[in-house]
């Protein structure tokens, strides 16, 4: 998946009465750790203010305007105080601005033989009243780990990729558009949910009739060229079970197109799709192939129309910028507390399993459908490796998001189920089953690769606004 090039304003806070020399070394610093690190920035020229930092309610306006006029690209904003800081030029210039984005704040540390008038920093008390005035302003921001910190320290460098985590997060689902991909399945109304709460966040939702999708691909011609890179693509994506015919793999090659192109017209970051059962009994194919793909390449899609579930897969993407996946929470394992089975039909990733995966058809709806219409499922067990799970739900009685998210491992283990399978190890599963049971969650869950969920955590609670239960 390609990385999208986050932006960032940065203010460089100074006063008068400190040595302007300190406060000029770390823009210089922060310019170069943000270019060596990929990110882009947005800071006022040396040459712009007196003292080439920011400083008073003047060097503010001129702060303001500049990222203002470079609102559509900045994703977050970065404070650093090289030296005590000026609290009237940096809460003017984040108020002035009207942004609206994530904020960090990280000031630099003394060195014990270097505190005279010519050295001295004082970061360790400015931060502090910085903090006092965004706080009296209602400016939301995030902290560093430590008071203080060195710009090129690893400490820093660690916190600096997390607010980058959180800064897409959060400007992703602010401009969010979801596809709701055909009807509720008259069968799950666990996925109901609020259209007008996720507006409420910015998460626009764009839904279209199942049957313009299965009349769009059953237009295609199979010879066209979008059709033949489709099943080329398919073909490279995983061993294919031999006794599949090749008209079934045409078909689910033009309903991928179909959903794709659909995406593509209408600027979708992620989709949910009516998998069950209509697809199968009136195209005759299922979507997990389909789901499994776009989720590779970056636009996620969630089953059973669960659009909630599929803003939960986004959230995860952008903070691990890796594909997600989506599961139910399914089998207890064993006499394990701590254990769990996590499966789908599937429409995982193919990143989510260690070995090459195979394709071949529905399980259970083959079972009692017929095999030749349930084509398209993602078969293997998950590798083994960290990965954190996430799920929101409107609660529309209470007019509120609310979500919970935590931390555990995919483990190899054996198990007798076919499909696609996970085996998980999680803290506390207990109590989050609770929890999931009592505060009327969904049993579909999103997961990804690695630990991203201090990201979710910052993101949610603290810019988003939603309630969050950490596990």
């Amino acid at each position: 998946m390609e990385k999208q090039k986050t932006t960032f304003g940065v203010i460089v806070g100074a006063r008068g009465f400190f040595n302007p020399e300190l406060a000029l070394g770390g823009r210089t610093k922060i310019l170069e750790l943000l270019s060596n690190r990929g990110y882009g920035s947005v800071i006022l020229d040396t040459n712009t203010t007196p003292t080439g930092v920011v400083e008073g309610y003047e060097d503010a306006k001129k702060c303001a305007e500049l990222f203002r006029k470079n609102k559509d690209k900045i994703d977050g904003i970065i404070v650093i105080l090289p030296n005590f800081g000026d609290e009237i030029g940096i809460v003017n210039s984040l108020k002035l601005s009207d942004l609206n984005v994530p904020v960090l704040v990280q000031a630099s540390n003394d060195v014990n033989d270097k505190v005279d008038v010519l050295h001295r920093r004082d970061a360790f008390c400015g931060k502090i009243s910085v903090c006092n005035n965004l706080y009296q302003y209602g400016i939301h921001f995030t902290n560093t780990t430590l008071h203080t910190c060195d710009i090129d320290s690893d400490m820093f460098i660690n916190d600096l990729e997390k607010f980058a985590g959180v800064c897409r997060v959060v400007s992703g689902i602010k401009k969010a558009r979801i596809g709701a991909i055909g009807a509720r399945p008259a069968a799950f109304q666990t996925v109901r949910f609020s259209e007008k709460l996720l507006q409420n966040s910015g998460i626009t939702v764009v839904p279209v009739d199942l049957s313009e999708i299965i009349t769009s691909a059953e237009n295609l011609d199979s010879d066209s060229k979008p059709v033949k890179d489709k099943i080329s693509q398919i073909h490279n994506y995983g061993k294919i079970e031999d006794h599949i015919k090749n008209e079934v793999i045409v078909k689910q090659a033009k309903l991928s197109v179909a959903i794709e192109v659909f995406i593509e017209d209408n600027e979708l970051d992620a989709s949910a799709i009516q998998c069950w059962d209509s697809i199968e009994k009136n195209y005759g194919c299922a979507t997990c192939l389909s789901m499994s793909m776009l989720g590779e390449t970056g636009s996620p899609s969630a089953c059973e129309m669960d659009v909630a579930g599929a803003v939960s897969m986004y959230i995860l993407r952008l903070a691990a910028e890796s594909a997600s996946g989506f599961l139910d929470w399914n089998n207890n394992f064993n006499y394990d507390k701590e254990m769990c089975v996590c499966t789908h039909c599937s429409n995982y990733p193919s990143s989510f399993m260690g070995n090459t995966v195979q394709i071949g058809e529905l399980d259970i709806l083959g079972h009692t459908l017929g095999k030749d219409k349930c084509f398209g499922a993602i078969k293997g067990k998950v590798a083994p490796g960290d990965m954190t799970y996430f799920r929101i739900s409107t609660d529309d009685s209470r007019g509120v998001i609310k979500a919970y998210v935590g931390e555990g491992k995919f483990v190899d283990e054996p198990y007798g189920m076919d499909g696609g399978i996970a085996i998980c190890k999680v803290p506390r599963l207990n109590e989050l089953m609770d929890h999931i049971c009592r505060e009327g969650f969904e049993h579909h869950v999103s997961m990804v690769r690695g630990k991203v969920m201090e990201i979710i955590e910052e993101a949610v609670i603290r810019y988003l606004n939603w309630e969050l239960k950490i596990f």
